[in-house]
């Protein structure tokens, strides 16, 4: 048996009425464990090889506690508070970084972005839609939506309210990880998976996605959609009230470098250098057709955007009477930049 692991974590979480995952938390997931603490724990486990998630009993928790006490303190500590569970206890165990395989691995991985143990797209998160179960997110926890009419009339029979939150596939991160340093309006914009950096404040209408976020500190105000990831000093909305907005997904990672500014009502679809400014109400796509100026406002050339992924100090604005995208360069672009920041 190998005791290298890539993740480990114990945890509990909520099984429907037929035994199925419907969440898991996991308190204090592990990024490369130690190999005595593999070896330690598998025996109890019954683990030998993979990727698997396996179910254990207060019972074996205390077992688990007793066996990794002299090794990972925290750990120990964790495993006798399980041992006192009234809930679904799972243990799971990543020998790789491969395709998920079950839920339990599904919200590993989310965990571990949450918890800024790996960064966005640091992680592969294939085949994880069909993982996570359709949930309804309730005041008592999770609820199967087959199971949820009855539980409802059940609350109401005691008196009780049973309020639905939301019904989704993704739960909101706080209701599981709060990283430290950070501000957050409204806690049901940013889903488990989020990674929120120290320094980073969530304005109301600031919205992170899983597999997405900022590496802080900066000020979201727009929406961060996944394969984003935003730079340190970087402000998106630009202290306005309306949104920009990043877009990335799939296998695409658009990073946004430090010092950028996102006007409201903007948004981008190529990665940004540092000490971007791109103008409010400008949409930038890797199609989009760009004139690039020299410092005296003359016409370079014609280029698409795509070709400027990554440069650093440029300026994207829409010129106001021909409606031409336009970018601006070096000096110019720097002073507006500070200009901007410093404004907001």
């Amino acid at each position: 048996m190998s005791t290298t692991l890539f993740s480990l974590a114990f945890g509990v979480g909520t099984q429907n009425r037929q035994g199925a995952w419907l969440e898991v938390f996991y308190a204090q997931p592990l990024l490369k464990p130690s190999a005595e603490l593999v070896a330690a724990v598998a025996p109890i486990l019954g683990y030998s090889e993979g990727n698997q998630a396996i179910t254990f009993t207060t019972a074996q928790a205390a077992q688990l506690a007793e066996a990794v006490k002299g090794i990972d303190a925290e750990q120990g500590k964790l495993l006798t508070r399980l041992a006192e569970s009234h809930k679904p206890l799972v243990a799971t165990l990543l020998a790789e970084d491969a395709q998920l395989s079950s839920t339990p691995e599904a919200y590993l991985k989310l965990h571990l972005l949450s918890h800024r143990l790996v960064k966005p797209h640091g992680v592969s998160l294939a085949g994880i839609f069909p993982l996570l179960p359709n949930v309804a997110w309730t005041s008592q926890g999770a609820a199967d939506l087959s199971e949820l009419a009855e539980m409802q009339l059940e609350a109401r029979l005691r008196g009780e309210l049973l309020e639905v939150f939301s019904v989704d596939k993704f739960p909101k991160m706080t209701d599981y990880v709060v990283p430290a340093g950070v501000r957050i309006a409204d806690a049901a914009r940013l889903r488990l998976g989020a990674y929120v950096g120290e320094g980073t404040t969530v304005m109301h209408e600031g919205f992170i996605n899983f597999n997405a976020g900022t590496e802080g500190p900066g000020m979201i105000e727009g929406r961060v959609s996944a394969g984003v990831f935003v730079g340190k000093g970087s402000d998106l909305g630009g202290g306005c009230s309306t949104m920009g907005t990043l877009s990335g997904g799939g296998n695409i990672v658009i990073k946004v470098g430090e010092g950028c500014l996102i006007g409201a009502n903007a948004g981008i679809g190529i990665p940004l250098g540092d000490r971007n400014t791109v103008e409010s109400g400008l949409y930038v796509t890797a199609g989009t057709k760009v004139a690039l100026l020299d410092e005296n406002n003359n016409l370079v050339k014609v280029v698409k955007a795509r070709e400027l992924a990554g440069q650093t100090d440029l300026l994207f604005r829409r010129n106001s009477e021909t409606g031409a995208v336009e970018c601006k360069t070096h000096k110019s672009a720097i002073e507006l930049n500070e200009a901007l920041h410093a404004h907001n």
